[in-house]
């Protein structure tokens, strides 16, 4: 048994040697950089908020660009967090390729609400609350926040109300608009019907959309959409209409 551990402790070690040879052989140790490359991981071309030209552009004007350099000089944590610099991006990753090039591979955050401010300001909150800024290359179509929202209440409370959103087909698909009163309750704005939606207090608001969705379903599709001007979810276990 014991020379049989040692035949099978040989082979594998020879087998990782072998391996290594080969792997190692492929990875290159010294020697230039023989380009820069960026690429944009999640998204289409025609939806993606960065370019990865203007990346590469970015990191020529810091002087990082590590192309004709010994790639042994290169430090890729520094353009890694050159590129983290970009708001627009989620993580960045740098590294040598094996054919001597530089590689990074980014992945952009991702935007799940817009938000106008009565005060002028204008970004993205996204998918884990965090502010995001506006692309110039691409407008993402997502409910719109206007009214009167500090960053916090974006951050937080609309955050919140906006992911529910997103992660619930129908209601992603229907709400247009979400606009905060003075004294905090929201407004809806539905892309179909012509008609508003006073949702109240950004509290149970599960339950409230739940109520409209059964009126939706057993009310307006027998009366049609538009007969009505406001429905209010704020009464409990009630839907109150405003006839047009």
């Amino acid at each position: 048994m014991k020379k049989a551990l040692v035949i099978i402790g040989i082979c594998l070690l020879v087998g990782y040697l072998v391996f290594s040879a080969f792997y190692f052989q492929g990875m290159p140790q010294d020697g230039l950089c023989s380009k820069f490359e960026v690429e944009i991981k999640n998204g289409s071309e025609e939806d993606l908020f960065i370019d990865a030209k203007d990346i590469e552009k970015y990191i020529k004007e810091k002087g990082l660009d590590p192309t004709g350099k010994q790639l042994k000089d290169v430090n890729t944590n520094v353009i890694e967090e050159a590129i983290l610099s970009n708001h627009l991006v989620k993580k960045a990753d740098v590294f040598i390729t094996n054919n001597g090039a530089i590689k990074a591979s980014i992945e952009e955050r991702k935007p799940i609400l817009r938000v106008i401010s009565n005060s002028g300001e204008n970004y993205y909150i996204d998918n884990e609350g965090q502010k995001m800024p506006l692309s110039q290359r691409f407008t993402a179509y997502l409910p719109i926040a206007t009214g009167i929202i500090n960053e916090n209440f974006a951050k937080r409370d609309l955050y919140k109300f906006a992911l529910f959103l997103y992660n619930n087909k129908f209601w992603n698909a229907q709400i247009e608009q979400i606009v905060v009163l003075p004294n905090k309750d929201i407004k809806l704005i539905p892309r179909v019907g012509d008609h508003e939606i006073i949702l109240g207090s950004l509290t149970e608001y599960e339950e409230r959309l739940e109520k409209l969705m059964t009126f939706y379903e057993n009310g307006l599709n027998e009366t049609g959409w538009n007969k009505y001007s406001v429905i209010n979810l704020k009464f409990d276990k009630q839907v109150v209409c405003t006839r047009r």
